[in-house]
């Protein structure tokens, strides 16, 4: 990175020094905040906040206006700064995101810790962001390599909750991939929400000489002095005790050493995109296409009809492969007998009935933590064991950090099925010539790309189905939502849609929450780029589900209909399609209850049953339309069971 001159240093500490004036008066103990002189932007707008009431939405739309303005001006702004073709500093950005009031960020301007809005950015962004000024944006390796930064041989790492492909230096710089600009509009405002947070707990941690001292202190985790330093560390910090907690499960034997990091020095971070275009975008979703296709052609299935479906890389597998369910033994003593207690609860209380979850999703739970050596085994040979049922992995190997699957219906073996997806005459799937192509689901604008591609070399689609997660304002964590309608707010289309799932699909495999069919769902360009006067026009507008794919994802299939591209601003009615639509969501945030995001928790196990509920949805869907078209009536009439007894009996 260049070296700053003097000047430049001297503009930088006298900002320092100011603001830590400013957030020291802010933290005086005996002052109340309507009391201090107004120092700073910081104060007033704590002020401002405390001060102001519930706004008036008697005039919805110019409110609406208003937030979507500030939201606009936001992405303007970080946008222009980041066609320069040097570095850009987060310090340009960081009223820009104030202004937004950001749902994820509601504490943004005060002088304590976000603690959610930090979470959620810490479990977004690769652990060696702590040490790093410099974040790369480009959208292949060649771009990187071109502009003298050989991330081919820099350290892969990635983050827990959001897939992308980040490259760490080894010393002050980060880069990363960037397949469309829904990941510019998810990578900026996380990073500015990062350095605004990190800055807090730093001037915190620096209001008292004996905190680093305290965190530089080394001593066994399990002693009572050790307990009694976190709580007055916890203190200092105005860290919740449950924020405290998850920061320790995040960051492990870490925490404190992360902290130390964090008082030593203010966190500014700068950009800069590399070679960004829209060519660029369209070039590495090519190249994310490769594989696949080759993958299709050496097996010979490239002209076989395609049920496409957006959801993960473990759900489907899991329902449909048997290699888990046939493992069930060896995951029961995993269970019983291994280190973690939570496991172990938690299936006793199936076992005994104590508790209404279901059996299969605990053993899929469990196989996920399986780092024992059967587990190991297991791993090993699960890649041949799939391969023999006609399913495919298609690692992502490219910009875009997308996984894909294949299946080959009639090669799955249907007494290894998952117990909630058989239905009658499943053998006729063995004459069936389809596949599923399932993907990763992709973030924002990505959605469109890969839809594009995908169409563009596979003509005989059967079926579009979309499961992801979504924020829910009317609704709980964990509820599955069917929307019928969805706004793009990329394209401003409304979509008016023949979703082919109802309530009725869903809520059988779903124990511990809702289905709320016949909802509107709005898709958004990110999920920091939303505010309370946003969250409010469209709830007045009936619009009850936030997400981020299916709109992008509607734009793709228009152009497979109409001869244009996607329009702008127009009303379209897919009541009608060649092909099957379904549209699934499970609530992962609630923006009206302040810090319930994902930030502020984990689904953990709980939250399986809304994805597997979703997925048994949809898998029965696939299975009912090929046993419909391959299923032959000259054959005798069989009960489940008696199927499933000859299956047994071929097995």
């Amino acid at each position: 990175m260049p070296r700053k001159h003097k000047h430049e240093r001297d503009e930088d500490d006298q900002l320092h020094v100011a603001e830590t004036v400013a957030y020291e008066d802010a933290l005086g103990e005996e002052q109340d905040i309507d009391s201090l002189e107004p120092v700073d932007e910081l104060i007033e707008a704590q002020r401002a906040r405390r001060a102001m009431m519930t706004r008036d939405f008697e005039h919805g739309e110019k409110s609406h206006e208003a937030g979507t303005r500030d939201v606009e001006l936001y992405i303007r702004t970080y946008n222009t700064l980041l066609r320069s073709s040097g570095e850009v500093s987060l310090k340009a950005l960081v009223q820009a995101h104030y202004n937004i009031d950001s749902s994820l960020h509601p504490d943004a301007r005060s002088p304590y810790p976000d603690m959610s809005a930090f979470i959620y950015s810490v479990l977004r962004l690769p652990d060696s962001i702590l040490h790093c000024h410099l974040v790369l944006l480009g959208q292949s390796e060649e771009v990187f390599l071109q502009h003298g930064f050989p991330v081919d041989s820099w350290q892969a790492v990635t983050a827990s909750a959001r897939r992308r492909k980040w490259f760490y230096d080894g010393k002050e710089t980060l880069a990363v991939y960037v397949a469309s600009v829904s990941d510019t509009d998810d990578i900026v405002p996380i990073l500015v929400a990062f350095q605004i947070e990190w800055n807090k707990m730093y001037y915190l941690i620096q209001k008292d000489p004996t905190t680093l001292q305290l965190l530089e202190t080394r001593m066994d985790r399990q002693s009572p002095v050790f307990a009694e330093i976190s709580k007055v560390l916890r203190e200092r910090l105005h860290i919740a005790p449950d924020d405290w907690q998850r920061l320790e499960l995040i960051w492990g034997d870490h925490l404190w050493e992360n902290l130390l990091t964090i008082g030593r020095q203010r966190k500014s971070f700068s950009l800069r995109m590399l070679g960004g275009s829209h060519v660029g975008y369209v070039r590495a979703t090519h190249k994310w296409w490769v594989p696949v296709k080759s993958l299709l052609d050496t097996l010979g299935l490239q002209d076989r009809p395609v049920y496409f479906v957006s959801s993960n890389t473990h759900s489907i597998i899991n329902l449909v492969s048997g290699t888990i369910l046939n493992r069930e033994a060896d995951l029961v003593d995993f269970a019983l007998n291994g280190k973690d207690p939570y496991l172990k609860e938690e299936c006793l209380k199936l076992q005994e009935g104590r508790v209404p979850g279901n059996w299969q999703n605990f053993l899929y739970f469990a196989a996920r933590q399986w780092n024992t050596p059967a587990g190991r085994e297991f791993a090993r040979s699960r890649i041949q064991e799939e391969q023999e049922r006609g399913i495919w992995r298609v690692n992502a190997r490219y910009g875009l950090e997308i996984d894909a699957q294949i299946f080959e219906l009639s090669k799955l073996v249907q007494i290894e099925v998952d117990p909630r997806c058989r239905m009658p005459h499943m053998t006729s799937l063995a004459r069936s010539q389809a596949l599923i192509l399932n993907i990763d689901y992709p973030l924002g604008m990505a959605a469109y790309r890969m839809m594009r591609e995908i169409m563009e070399n596979m003509d005989k689609i059967r079926g579009i189905y979309i499961l992801g997660k979504a924020a829910t304002l009317n609704g709980s964590i964990g509820d599955v939502m069917v929307s019928n309608v969805v706004l793009d707010e990329h394209s401003q289309n409304t979509y008016w849609l023949d979703n082919c799932f109802t309530a009725q699909d869903v809520q059988p495999y779903l124990i511990y929450g809702s289905v709320l069919d016949n909802q509107k769902a709005v898709s958004a360009k990110g999920t920091y780029l939303q505010n309370r006067q946003y969250l409010d026009f469209y709830y007045q507008a009936n619009y009850t589900v936030v997400e981020m794919e299916s709109g992008p994802y509607l734009n793709a299939v228009y152009e497979d209909q109409y001869l244009t591209r996607y329009p702008i601003g127009e009303n379209i009615n897919f009541a009608r399609l060649p092909y099957e639509l379904g549209i699934l969501h499970y609530g992962s945030d609630t923006p009206y209850t302040r810090g319930k995001n994902l930030g502020a928790g984990s689904l953990s196990y709980f939250g399986m049953d809304s994805t597997y509920a979703s997925t048994i949805a949809i898998m029965r869907r696939i299975f009912e339309n090929e046993i419909a078209l391959n299923y032959q009536p000259s054959q005798p009439l069989t009960t489940e069971s008696e199927e499933q007894a000859a299956e047994s009996k071929a097995v």
